[in-house]
């Protein structure tokens, strides 16, 4: 009899979580974060799907038809060539998440080895490393891709690398923080003690534990990239056409916006639903992951 007692008693011993199931259960009671976890596959959807659901071709032109408002036929009207806004915006997601998720990749690639090898090494590796990174600060984003742009032509390969070689400052600088930060522990100290290599321990123990740190910067991170990549669309340093971004269908609906304005409104409310959803769902993550929330 006392052993079913004790049974009964045992299962209602809540069951142990890792860090990553807790993020997980306060992660699905965010409903904002969900919304915007749902709003942005739903973008990365139809991207991808954009070559089978778009209802024209984004060269296409009806020079007769030229700009007209929004109708049954263009759902979001046309611009001044007579090519479907819709169609447009479609296509120039593809680009604008393909330069937000890859140029991403690359800042983080390049930030995190930086920033874990800096900060755990410390002393004069650590001093130099991030001199150099304070000398590419120090310079003026704008120009230099305007130099690489003369050296080696417009391309959207040189974008990606561009605005991933910037971004990765930022992303070195709060990794090797939280790497110094971690060194001292006990975990990191037993695997000194216990003879494994520097490079061992960097990528087997303290990596992997910054790693909630990463994941929420990377997600505010694509956001600020989108971001660049239309601004310097909007600068004619971009996506040239008739390939288009959203940034670039911003700057082309900013100087008609008086006469069109729907070619301005639709990929500006695009732009910026993406980017909430974005923020909201790094909000989210950064809640979910901070050890210090209680579970519920």
């Amino acid at each position: 009899m006392s052993n079913g007692i004790e049974l009964h008693e045992l299962a209602k011993i809540e069951k142990g979580r890792s860090l990553w199931q807790d993020a997980f259960i306060r992660l699905r009671k965010n409903k904002l974060a969900l919304s915007g976890l749902i709003v942005l596959l739903l973008m990365v959807v139809l991207a991808l799907l954009t070559p089978w659901i778009a209802p024209y071709s984004y060269e296409e032109q009806d020079l007769i038809v030229g700009a007209s408002p929004p109708s049954a036929e263009h759902w979001m009207g046309t611009d001044i060539f007579g090519r479907d806004q819709l169609t447009r915006i479609l296509y120039g997601s593809r680009i604008s998440l393909m330069v937000g998720f890859i140029a991403t990749a690359v800042a983080l690639c390049i930030g995190v080895l930086w920033g874990t090898i800096a900060g755990y090494i410390g002393g004069r590796v650590d001093a130099w490393m991030m001199r150099f990174v304070d000398i590419l600060y120090a310079l003026p984003f704008t120009i230099f891709i305007i130099l690489l742009t003369v050296v080696f032509g417009r391309s959207m390969l040189l974008l990606f690398l561009a605005i991933g070689a910037v971004e990765w400052l930022t992303m070195a600088r709060i990794v090797r923080g939280q790497v110094m930060a971690m060194k001292h522990q006990e975990f990191v100290e037993a695997a000194v003690a216990m003879g494994m290599s520097r490079r061992r321990i960097m990528l087997r123990h303290v990596a992997p534990n910054v790693l909630g740190p990463i994941i929420i910067y990377t997600t505010l991170t694509i956001p600020s990239v989108i971001l660049l990549e239309s601004f310097l669309s909007f600068l004619g340093l971009g996506i040239q056409p008739p390939e288009s971004s959203w940034g670039s269908l911003i700057s082309a609906g900013v100087e008609t916006m008086e006469e069109y304005p729907w070619l301005l409104i639709f990929p500006a409310l695009t732009l910026s639903l993406t980017l909430f959803a974005l923020n909201f769902l790094g909000d989210g993550l950064r809640d979910a992951l901070d050890p210090r929330v209680s579970r519920d």
